[in-house]
């Protein structure tokens, strides 16, 4: 028997159960892995709360790393003893082991460890094509990170600073501040003291920013318009304060005929092709050291509701992983 967390119910982090469970054998195109380590994402918490639907009862998480086990017909891009990592899958990543269509594994290099690669596969592959996909930037841009000492955030920066790019943060402490500043931002700004669209405009001599990426959401939407210079973009890619308010299309005109976009990284990685680019630049740059990786919260699998708590509550800094 197999152990794993699954939920019955939407709700707060109390729904979570620690359960066994039966795992089988692979059918036709899948795998069976066995996980070294399991991400721990805010998005984790949207399929637990019912933000993000999903049939109940369910399994919970979306992204680990581990070892094959098994292989069932038809699969010919992995064999038992490969290295793997995903994200984006079916639910179930909250589990010892389990089976999974093999189509949503990636190729884990021996250079980077099972718990950075369960730390980073998600939050690597949105930064990737936040920064390579979303946007034309160009060596020298300015551009606006909220949640800048977040795990996406934490590398995000350090990507940025390898193109060139300067980097204005938003974080919400001090203490956090030091964390980004640490990590290459530019200019780091405590949104919870500063009005931030005037420290924008202030640091780019009136100008705006041409691409602001915000995680937040719903508390950061306004301020983010308001710190776009002339027909720039906000990049909303995550809602940990709550969903952006309805936008109304007269104001983006108004305020400088901007554009507003909602990707998802399911999107950006749906294509094989494109989804081994950006891992491969991704893994690159982590394997040389040029992007470092921090596992900052370390969990165990029976412990999920704890670690949901803690992420919730704004206490964790970068990166987290249950550890098996």
């Amino acid at each position: 028997m197999a152990q794993a967390v699954r939920f019955y119910e939407t709700g707060g982090p109390e729904v979570l159960r620690w359960e066994d469970v039966e795992v089988g054998e692979p059918g036709v195109g899948e795998v069976r892995i066995r996980h070294e380590a399991v991400g721990l994402n805010f998005a984790d918490t949207y399929f637990r709360s019912g933000l993000y639907p999903s049939p109940l009862p369910a399994g919970m998480g979306v992204e680990a790393a581990g070892v094959i086990e098994a292989v069932g017909p038809g699969v010919r891009d992995f064999r038992p003893g490969d290295r793997a990592t995903y994200t984006g899958s079916p639910l179930g990543a909250y589990s010892t082991e389990r089976v999974m269509p093999a189509e949503h594994l990636i190729g884990l290099p021996d250079r980077i460890g099972f718990d950075v690669a369960a730390s980073m596969t998600m939050r690597g592959l949105t930064t990737a094509y936040l920064l390579r996909r979303i946007h034309p930037l160009h060596a020298g841009d300015t551009v606006l990170l909220h949640a800048a000492a977040g795990g996406v955030g934490l590398i995000f920066t350090q990507w940025a600073k390898l193109l060139g790019l300067t980097v204005i943060g938003t974080v919400s402490s001090p203490e956090k501040a030091e964390i980004a500043r640490a990590y290459g931002c530019d200019h780091v700004l405590i949104h919870t003291r500063e009005d931030v669209p005037a420290r924008v405009r202030e640091i780019t001599d009136g100008a705006g920013v041409p691409v602001v990426y915000d995680s937040i959401g719903k508390a950061t939407f306004a301020s983010s318009l308001d710190s776009l210079s002339r027909r720039g973009l906000l990049v909303c890619f995550g809602t940990a304060s709550g969903p952006v308010p309805p936008i109304d299309a007269m104001q983006l005109a108004v305020k400088g005929s901007l554009f507003v976009t909602r990707p998802a990284l399911a999107d950006y990685i749906a294509d094989p092709a494109e989804r081994a680019e950006l891992a491969d630049e991704l893994f690159s740059h982590v394997a040389a050291g040029r992007i470092r990786i921090e596992v900052n919260q370390r969990y165990e699998l029976p412990d999920a509701a704890h670690a949901h708590r803690d992420l919730e509550s704004g206490r964790s800094i970068g990166s987290s992983v249950f550890t098996l």
